[in-house]
């Protein structure tokens, strides 16, 4: 059990510190880094999805007054590196997707830059590619894990004998099959470097948008065979990631590249809306066929999921979809397994709570169906499910109130007089539930440096804020763990310079960063006390000591949506939008609640909107570009509201925080296909919910 902290400053909805630079706009991002006399880049990419480069005429590209240099896989530089297939860029003629990086242009403009990279004149031995998934994809195998580390398959009880014994006295048996889009990160601040390579100092300076300044440096430093030493991240502001910055992406190698073509003068390479639908990551579709049996009562017998997605041929990335059915709700025969096509497609990656947020879309809207044929109500049905355990561990839950966030959330938004097939004018109304969840993580490594200087404490840790808010969240528990006013408390992050810390991903950012923050302030008062002198000076890293193993920590919620369908157009809307979570102590109201509000947003992009469509003839996403690739904006929904329970979780971490800028946006989805059933009686299986699937259904 972690000693929790006396909340002070925790749960102040404290306005964020970063917010008036970014309203005035002279919060610096990463290509408007201050430079003196920079350089552009414009890469060159593949107009083929496989083959061979045969020859690159550059001639014209050169030719143009302003071009300083064109780079090609014939003339770059050799990597100290190539193990990783994504970051060895120019250093073959392969091209194994198209859109991959065969060049880059360096010149006086950006302009410019982009004229000669399209000047560029490449022949090609193009070969017959495989970009399309199947869900009965001859090259279908079993990777070794997936994603975060889990077990790629799992299995307990026999889930064929419980769905083929007869179910008798009104049980049910389920089987469906159902899908989700292929996904892009789009963040408003592109993918962009700024990059200064100093020849004689043997020295690199990176200012990049990224969401781990230390896990950004150790990528590039193996890629390009420097130490730590001669390397410095910097990245004060990100503007949006959502997961796609989690990990850098083969544009940081080449700016990089570009910055040691052109020693001792800045270069700067911010990619393109359509560049980054090649190279900065997606979500894989996937394929989730499901299985379910319950009695009469509505008590699952067997839950299985069996998974079909995709990877790039030359770097795997499995994503965890099957996962959060390993241990949402109790059954004694469960099952789950992931399959990967590998195709001649661009490399997918983090986006948004990866694997909860595709995998509680097809076992939710399951758990929907199967209330629907035993007649209960979708509430009760999961309520009913409810394990004493956590499923996949046998270990107790640190804080399970999905039960509570369920009755919340019912009462809050009026479920029990809930619409059956009722109809308003023109608009079909309906109703519709689902659960979500999302795993409380710690990382294993983060340091913080507290110091007293001019009559402040100054704490400094190379964390990220990608409008989490983490400028302002992390003086809150540096503040309450020294027991001084936060006023008296500054926070510095997103530099190499400061002390080691773990990527912005997988919601454990703040229950890591500020699990060293204490450990630091905690020793800094048993040393110092309350009176310190300037220069008292100290470290702490995470406490892996104190980290609990004895429980399973989860964050849960519940996602409820009103939807109107128009009855003679099929048009969608949907007027309200409520979530209830538990998500342990809440640090700060105010960024809380922006981020639970964000990630719901998503969700209902993800159900009514987003869709890479996929031109699997020339491999090739069609809506590459924001006038096409469609996103939930302020019209698409009427009243977005989300509410936290008055959790108590003393297992997690010294805060007794959770993670919350994940757990918004799993669940929603489901919620929304359930909610245009109850409305239209239509079943839409395969995301996103458009008029042309509701049409045909509509009475």
């Amino acid at each position: 059990m972690t000693d929790l902290l006396e909340p002070r400053a925790i749960g102040q909805g404290l306005v964020r510190r970063d917010g008036e630079l970014k309203v005035r706009g002279t919060a610096t991002y990463a290509v408007e880094t201050p430079v003196e006399n920079p350089a552009y880049c414009h890469p060159v990419q593949a107009t083929v999805a496989r083959g061979r480069v045969t020859a690159m005429d550059t001639a014209a590209a050169t030719a143009l007054d302003g071009v300083l240099a064109v780079l090609t896989p014939f003339d770059a530089e050799r990597l100290a590196s190539t193990e990783d297939a994504e970051y060895a860029v120019l250093q073959s003629d392969e091209v194994a997707f198209r859109g991959q990086l065969i060049g880059v242009v360096i010149a006086e403009t950006s302009e410019v830059a982009r004229q000669a990279a399209d000047s560029v004149r490449v022949t090609y031995d193009e070969q017959e590619h495989d970009a399309e998934l199947a869900v009965d994809h001859p090259g279908l195998y079993k990777p070794e894990k997936v994603n975060a580390g889990h077990e790629t398959d799992t299995a307990e009880g026999d889930v064929a004998a419980a769905m083929a014994t007869p179910q008798r006295d009104g049980g049910v048996t389920l089987e469906r099959t159902y899908s989700t889009a292929m996904y892009h990160n789009n963040p408003l601040e592109p993918h962009a470097t700024t990059a200064l390579w100093d020849a004689d100092a043997q020295f690199l300076t990176l200012w990049d948008s990224t969401q781990g300044v230390h896990p950004d440096r150790a990528a590039v430093c193996e890629v390009f065979g420097l130490e730590q030493e001669q390397v410095r991240v910097v990245c004060p502001y990100v503007g949006g990631g959502f997961g796609s910055k989690g990990t850098p992406h083969a544009n940081v190698m080449l700016a990089v590249m570009a910055a040691r073509a052109l020693p001792g003068r800045p270069v700067k390479l911010a990619l393109t809306r359509q560049q980054m639908f090649f190279l900065a990551g997606y979500r894989t579709p996937t394929i989730q066929q499901m299985q379910l049996a319950a009695d009469r009562r509505g008590r699952l017998q067997a839950i299985a999921i069996d998974v079909v997605e995709q990877t790039s041929r030359i770097k795997e990335f499995a994503e965890q979809t099957g996962v959060p059915a390993r241990m949402m709700y109790a059954s004694p025969n469960r099952r789950s397994t992931h399959r990967l096509a590998a195709l001649d497609v661009p490399v997918p990656s983090w986006m948004r709570a990866p694997g909860e947020c595709p995998g509680m879309f097809g076992p939710e809207v399951a758990m929907d169906e199967l209330a629907e044929e035993l007649g209960l109500d979708p509430v009760e049905l999961r309520v009913r499910n409810e394990p004493e355990v956590d499923p996949e561990t046998g270990k107790p839950w640190s804080s399970r109130n999905l039960v509570r966030c369920l009755r919340e959330g019912a009462e809050r938004f009026g479920w029990a007089e809930r619409p059956r097939g009722r109809r308003e004018g023109d608009w079909l109304v309906g109703y519709g539930v689902a659960s979500s969840v999302y795993p409380t993580m710690r990382q294993a490594t983060s340091t913080a440096n507290l110091r007293y200087a001019d009559g402040r404490y100054v704490a400094e840790i190379g964390a990220a804020d990608l409008g989490t808010g983490a400028w302002t969240i992390l003086p809150q528990i540096t503040a309450d763990a020294l027991g001084v006013d936060v006023g008296d408390v500054d926070v510095r992050i997103g530099d190499t310079q400061y002390p080691t810390a773990s990527v912005a991903g997988g919601s454990s950012g703040t229950n890591t960063w500020g699990s060293a923050l204490v450990v630091a302030a905690r020793a800094f008062r048993d040393k110092f006390g309350g009176s310190p002198d300037d220069g008292d000076e100290i470290s702490g890293d995470v406490d892996q000591a104190a980290k609990d193993d004895a429980h399973a920590p989860y964050a849960f919620g519940a996602q409820f949506v009103e939807a109107r369908v128009n009855a003679d157009t099929g048009e969608i809307r949907v007027p309200r939008l409520l979530g209830v979570f538990g998500v342990g102590r809440v640090i700060n109201p105010r960024t809380a609640r922006s981020q639970l509000i964000g990630g719901m947003t998503m969700g209902l992009s993800m159900a009514l909107h987003e869709n890479s469509v996929w031109d699997p003839r020339i491999g090739q996403v069609a809506n590459h570009d924001l006038a096409e690739y469609h996103i939930t904006v302020n019209a698409d929904v009427g009243e977005i509201e989300a509410v936290w329970l008055d959790e108590h979780d003393p297992y997690v971490n010294a805060m007794g925080s959770k993670g919350i800028g994940e757990i918004g946006i799993t669940g929603t989805a489901a919620a929304v296909v359930n909610a245009v059933h109850a409305a239209t009686g239509v079943r839409v299986r395969d995301l996103p919910v458009t008029l042309d699937k509701v049409l045909p259904g509509l009475p």
